[in-house]
């Protein structure tokens, strides 16, 4: 019996060593799946621990070399070197531009492919050297004290959607079998500050809010774009860590949507379990409780406690296995084992690095963020031969206000006094006082500013702030409230020094940077001209200087709603989204959500309905005509806006369903048209669960949403349709 057994045993050890000999996980032929399986086999127990932590070491036995997940392209390479720096995501978002982003996300990848082949040949794998790229983010942007707000696509969830897909289709690229790089959704879910409690807040929500506001982009991204990692949020959401969720890890990310990425935490979220939310009290019940949810790769180290989990019995090998292969799925999927000559991408060349079609691209980018508020008596644009322009402001040549936060660097940062020296005619003087601190009274109290104002023809005084007030818990070194904002208006100290330069001023133009809305009350009473430029990006001083000379016509649109006052929003720590954004908000904004101005006058007409009634399950196809009317050339952002009237529950005032960029020249009409889709009536129940009720729904088409302050503002005026679905 004995015998039998021993010959049983060494059978199977022979078998296990052949099936070993014959799996090559480097041969494109065999499956993804076999390919990650073959390897895992291959590990040890140890092995397989440390590759579930972003710094993995090599196994040098399998010439796996190590590895570092952590890296960011938040808006351009970040955090290694020399790379183009495109505007914030904010400001991409402000660009209403699709096409645009997708562009940008491709020169990215290329950028990225670039840097990740050239740090290979010198052996350099650490961080911030691989193509595991954890980018976008998603986040809804629901209240504008919350300092990473800058990092996504504003308060809209299906804007977000739109530039996100976008962003991930052009990051990840379209190669049948390989990811030009591996983009990633964070954070989820429900995460949006406050910065200072992140590690052991919950987030508390409706299941209606979590399906209406807080889902749909990442929804979006795993379903269209197909995402190839998600990021657990630092938070709680209704009670579990995002980073141990059975519902949103299991149920909806893997089984609802068919998610097969991987997933990971913020970075140390695992550690907050037994730290900040105290849910566990040892590290190995940490790390088990994150494995066996779901989630594959540490941000951190505390899966290292995973040997002591198995010890305990707190999780198994096969827990281990299962997280491994998902992670070296998305290896695979980037070629990274491929044989020489298989992967397109492996002969990239670091000449795309800021080549100048990449600069061309941020320029345009730029240019198309910038977003025109406010143009009294055609103050804009200036003559580039006006006699003299005076530049002021603490944001004039802050290169900090350019890069934002997540940034690589360039050698050619563009302020926005250096914009406007290189724009003006040689006959102009330009003169220039930086005249305020960025966030505190000036220490010497006498004025050597405000005078040189009486003399200009223009003064540009450059506000707002930057990535020194807001940003992430530890990196806005300016900020009392770890990187989030108090209060919603500029400092003081500016609205203070922008008085005295009015009384002085002849015209008074304002640029504001901001990754957020900033309320602006006063500001918009004392200047002739207000621009919106958020965080630009490298290229950003020569495209404001185009925009205030003439040589591009402003056409962005605001991405989120800029309140009057921070006494018109709800409590910051509650996550309800009752009286927040445009969707919701019962008390008029100072500026509503995709508003902007131009330098010409577009007109819409002749709305028609093919039909007022229609059957539940059919579309409405509906047309109008946009004209042109004013004398420069220019884009119009369109907007598509639907309101349930007749609904069972609490729905949004209005909500965006589509949006188009069109371009006109001056004098010229274009008929458009657009089909409202079954999708598109539906509504969220208080269960979460989409419906399509029969009754009465409005259109609202527009330069944006509807608002009440738009007449006053100089919006343009949109068209109402209403249609009954039976």
């Amino acid at each position: 019996m004995k015998k039998t057994l021993w010959l049983l045993m060494a059978f199977a050890f022979s078998f296990s060593l052949k099936a070993q000999e014959d799996c090559s996980f480097r041969d494109p032929d065999i499956s993804l799946d076999e390919r990650a399986e073959c390897i895992v086999r291959q590990l040890t127990v140890e092995e397989k621990v440390n590759q579930l932590m972003n710094a993995t070491p090599a196994v040098d036995r399998l010439e796996i070399p190590e590895y570092d997940w952590w890296n960011e392209c938040l808006h351009g390479v970040a955090r290694a070197g020399r790379a183009t720096v495109f505007p914030q995501a904010i400001g991409m978002a402000a660009t209403w531009d699709t096409t645009l982003v997708y562009r940008v996300g491709d020169a990215i990848s290329t950028e990225a492919r670039a840097k990740y082949n050239v740090f290979s040949k010198h052996g350099y794998r650490g961080q911030y050297k691989g193509l595991t790229f954890w980018t976008p983010n998603v986040n809804i942007f629901r209240d504008p004290r919350w300092g990473r707000g800058q990092e996504t696509y504003g308060e809209d969830p299906f804007l977000t959607s739109r530039i996100g897909v976008s962003f991930v289709k052009g990051l990840q690229g379209n190669h049948p079998k390989y990811l030009k790089v591996a983009a990633l959704a964070k954070h989820y879910a429900v995460h949006n500050g406050p910065e200072a409690l992140r590690h052991e807040f919950d987030a508390k929500v409706s299941m209606k809010d979590l399906w209406e506001t807080y889902l749909p982009a990442f929804e979006a991204l795993v379903k269209e774009a197909g995402v190839e990692g998600v990021m657990g949020a630092y938070n709680r959401t209704n009670g579990d860590p995002c980073c141990a969720h059975p519902y949103l890890m299991q149920e909806v990310l893997r089984e609802k949507w068919g998610f097969d990425g991987y997933y990971v935490s913020d970075c140390g979220a695992i550690m907050d379990f037994y730290t900040g939310h105290k849910i566990v009290d040892t590290p190995e019940e940490a790390a088990a409780m994150a494995l066996n949810a779901g989630c594959n790769l540490n941000c951190g180290d505390t899966y290292a406690s995973l040997l002591k989990s198995l010890e305990k019995g707190l999780t198994t090998e096969e827990e281990i296995d299962r997280s491994v292969k998902q992670l070296f799925k998305t290896r695979l999927r980037l070629g990274l084992f491929a044989p020489e000559g298989a992967v397109p991408y492996d002969t990239i060349s670091t000449d795309v690095i800021r080549s100048k079609e990449h600069q061309k691209l941020a320029l345009e980018a730029a240019r198309k963020s910038v977003v025109l508020l406010k143009n009294e008596a055609n103050t804009l644009p200036v003559a580039r031969d006006v006699k003299k322009v005076y530049v002021t402001g603490p944001t004039a040549t802050h290169v900090q206000a350019l890069l934002a936060n997540y940034y690589g660097v360039s050698e050619d940062m563009t302020t926005i006094l250096e914009g406007i020296v290189g724009k003006v005619s040689p006959q102009t003087s330009v003169q220039y006082r930086q005249g305020a601190l960025l966030y505190e009274a000036n220490r010497n109290t006498m004025d050597w500013f405000s005078g040189a104002a009486a003399s200009a023809d223009v003064t540009v005084a450059c506000l707002g702030i930057s990535q020194l007030i807001e940003g992430e818990e530890g990196e806005a070194i300016a900020s009392e409230h770890r990187g989030d904002r108090e209060r919603t208006r500029l400092p003081q100290n500016q609205i203070d020094f922008l008085k005295r330069i009015r009384a002085s001023a002849k015209k008074l133009v304002v640029v504001i940077t901001s990754g957020s809305a900033i309320s602006l009350p006063e500001i918009y009473d004392m200047a002739d001209a207000l621009l919106y430029v958020w965080y630009p990006g490298e290229q950003g001083g020569k495209a404001v200087a185009d925009v205030l000379f003439g040589d591009a016509v402003p056409s962005g649109r605001l991405p989120v709603t800029v309140v009057k006052s921070v006494d018109d929003l709800p409590p910051y720590e509650n996550y309800d989204m009752k009286g927040r954004t445009y969707r919701y908000m019962e008390v008029s904004p100072q500026f509503p959500f995709g508003f902007g101005l131009s330098y010409t006058d577009f007109t819409y007409s002749n709305l028609t309905l093919e039909s007022n009634k229609v059957k539940s399950g059919e579309s409405v196809r509906l047309s109008f005509d946009l004209t042109n009317e004013g004398e420069y050339d220019a884009d119009e952002v369109v907007q598509f806006y639907i309101t349930d009237v007749e609904a069972s529950v609490n729905v949004p005032k209005q909500s965006l369903i589509g949006f188009k960029r069109v371009g006109l020249a001056a004098g010229e009409s274009t008929k458009i048209e657009f089909t409202v889709t079954p999708n598109m009536m539906k509504i969220v129940d208080n269960n979460g669960e989409k419906i399509l009720e029969p009754g009465e729904f409005k259109i609202y088409i527009g330069g944006s949403s509807y608002s009440e302050v738009n007449d006053e503002l100089g919006a343009v005026e949109g068209l109402t349709g209403r249609f009954e679905v039976l």
